[in-house]
């Protein structure tokens, strides 16, 4: 996924609406360097690289909450109680988006998370990172790109 996935950019949209239907994500973290695999961005920054992918689906998931907001909004004011429960979820969810959070590691009771499914939010989904590192790290136990990004990850946590 590369930057302005969200709008279109690169695979884009059809890839985001792909894995709207997954049960988790596995960010592939590319940890190792060599000159004859150019990377997308020109440097190798696993922590940049996850961080932009995080930031393609909050906007993604962003897009997708404002247009609920609108429906369910004109719900809620028919008196449909339902409605202005998932309502106001949205606005939490939104308000919890627009700080640059993923969903999944916001508290929700059990009766907000089973409303928050019906959303099929991507940042929702669990994440697993695997980072693609080289025989030689596995061997000498030390790599900077594996290291920033263990720690950005144990940060997250």
């Amino acid at each position: 996924m590369v930057k302005g996935a969200s709008a279109g950019e690169g695979l884009g949209n059809k890839f985001l609406s792909q894995i709207r239907n997954v049960g988790a994500i596995v960010h592939v973290v590319r940890c190792i360097e060599n000159k004859d695999i150019a990377h997308v961005d020109g440097a190798i920054n696993p922590v940049r690289d996850v961080a932009t992918i995080h930031t393609e689906l909050i906007l993604k998931d962003i897009e997708s909450i404002d247009n609920r907001i609108k429906s369910v909004g004109k719900l809620t004011k028919s008196g449909d109680n339902d409605a202005k429960c998932k309502f106001e979820l949205l606005i939490k969810i939104g308000d919890y988006f627009n700080k640059g959070n993923l969903i999944v590691d916001l508290e929700l009771s059990d009766d907000e998370r089973l409303k928050l499914k019906s959303f099929f939010l991507l940042t929702a989904k669990p994440v697993i990172f695997v980072a693609n590192i080289s025989d030689d790290i596995l061997i000498n136990q030390t790599s900077q790109y594996y290291e920033s990004l263990s720690i950005y990850i144990k940060k997250r946590k």
